[in-house]
């Protein structure tokens, strides 16, 4: 299949990413656009994981206000300032507080989570899996637990404008993207209600 500039364009247009990454990405799919797609998710985990220890040095607060009675503030940081004052970086910063403010997430990580939370929350699930076979019960437990904190750890939640992502999806594309270590480093949600 050709892979035309149209092509790339709609795949640039989906992932944000280069265009002569995304003009790799579709010739080693062959042209196929969902099979290019997948293979970019891949390379943007990847290519997060190996700048996991790069120094932030840099970052942006994003905020978000729901008709004055709620909102957030995230502080989305970064290695440089060229990437922290660009615009895209801004509006990724404000779609997280968006998030934020709309699902309440206590923890940006799951290892923020206390023990004491964990511990109770493996009790209580102990109890419901007690009647299940033994060799299904340590598979049910670990679902139920990461469905339960997935709901308060800010990196696990879906995404708010695209289900399909998680929040640390889009931060591994904003990494690939700026190719640069992205994180949300704190965030705090107020509310008048």
């Amino acid at each position: 299949m050709e892979i035309t500039t149209e092509i790339i364009k709609k795949l640039r247009d989906m992932t944000g990413v280069s265009v002569m990454q995304c003009k790799k990405a579709l010739e080693e799919a062959g042209g196929d656009l969902a099979q290019a797609e997948v293979i970019l998710k891949k390379r943007s985990a990847e290519a997060a994981e190996k700048k996991a220890e790069r120094t932030l040095a840099a970052g942006t607060i994003g905020n978000y206000s729901h008709e004055g009675a709620v909102g957030a503030m995230v502080l989305l940081s970064c290695e440089t300032d060229f990437v922290a004052k660009n615009p895209e970086f801004a509006a990724l910063a404000r779609s997280i507080a968006m998030q934020i403010t709309a699902t309440d997430p206590k923890y940006v990580t799951i290892d923020e989570v206390p023990a004491a939370s964990k511990e109770a929350a493996v009790a209580v699930f102990e109890k419901e899996i007690a009647g299940k076979p033994k060799e299904m019960q340590e598979k049910i437990l670990a679902g139920k637990m990461e469905s339960y904190f997935s709901d308060q750890v800010l990196l696990d939640q879906p995404y708010i404008k695209d289900e399909t992502k998680t929040v640390r999806d889009l931060l591994n594309e904003a990494t690939q993207k700026f190719g640069e270590r992205v994180e949300v480093s704190r965030f705090a949600r107020l509310s008048a209600r």
